[in-house]
C-alpha cells in the first residue's frame, strides 16, 4: 500500500510538470496565471476551470456560471410560497467538487503567504484588488456561516459559490487585458 502511494504520487507529480510545461503556449495562459492569484487556487484548479468552462464571456454574470456549475439552491414553489433546498449540483461536477475543496482554505486569517506573492506580483493590479477582495470577503463570511453553527460541508459550499464569482470576475479581467 506504501509503494502504491508512493507510486501515485509520482504520477501525480510527472502530470503536473508536463501541465506546467503546456500552460505557457496555451491560449487561456493569462487566465490561469490570474486564477492563481486566488487563495486556494493552484495549477490544478485554474487549469480544471479553464478548461471545463472555457471562455467565461459567454456568462453574462457571476450568477449564470454559478447555475452552469450547479452551485445554486434548488427550489420548490407553489403559489407564494417559496423553498430553497439544496444546491442542484447541474452541470460539471468536477469543477464544483474544486471549488468546494478550495474553499476549505477561506477558515483561515486573510494573508498572502510567500507562494501566492509570486503570482500576485506577476498580476495586473485590478486582479490583485479582486484577490484581496475576495480573500477578505470569503474569509469573513465563512467565519460568520460557521459562527452560527452551519455545517463546515454547508459553509464550504457557500464558499465555492462565492468564489465562482471571484474566479468569473478575475477571468474576465485576465481577458480583457489579453485582448
Amino acid at each position: 500500500m506504501v509503494e502504491a502511494v508512493r507510486v501515485s504520487k509520482e504520477r501525480v507529480g510527472r502530470l503536473e510538470t508536463v501541465i506546467e510545461e503546456f500552460v505557457p503556449n496555451w491560449s487561456l495562459a493569462p487566465v490561469i496565471r490570474a486564477l492563481q492569484t486566488l487563495r486556494g487556487v493552484d495549477l490544478i484548479v485554474a487549469v480544471t476551470f479553464a478548461t471545463e468552462v472555457g471562455d467565461v464571456s459567454r456568462f453574462e454574470s457571476p450568477r449564470q456560471l454559478m447555475g452552469y456549475l450547479g452551485l445554486v439552491p434548488g427550489e420548490r414553489s407553489t403559489g407564494e410560497t417559496v423553498r430553497r433546498g439544496s444546491i442542484t449540483k447541474a452541470g460539471n461536477g468536477g469543477v464544483r467538487h474544486m471549488l468546494v475543496e478550495s474553499a476549505w482554505t477561506y477558515r483561515h486569517p486573510p494573508k498572502v503567504g510567500a507562494r501566492k506573492l509570486y503570482r500576485l506580483e506577476e498580476a495586473p493590479p485590478k486582479v490583485r484588488e479582486i484577490a484581496w477582495k475576495a480573500q477578505s470577503r470569503l474569509t469573513a463570511r465563512y467565519r460568520m456561516l460557521a459562527g452560527r453553527g452551519k455545517r463546515t460541508t454547508v459553509v464550504c459550499t457557500a464558499i465555492a459559490r462565492e468564489l465562482a464569482g471571484f474566479m468569473w470576475a478575475v477571468a474576465r479581467e485576465a481577458q480583457t487585458i489579453r485582448s
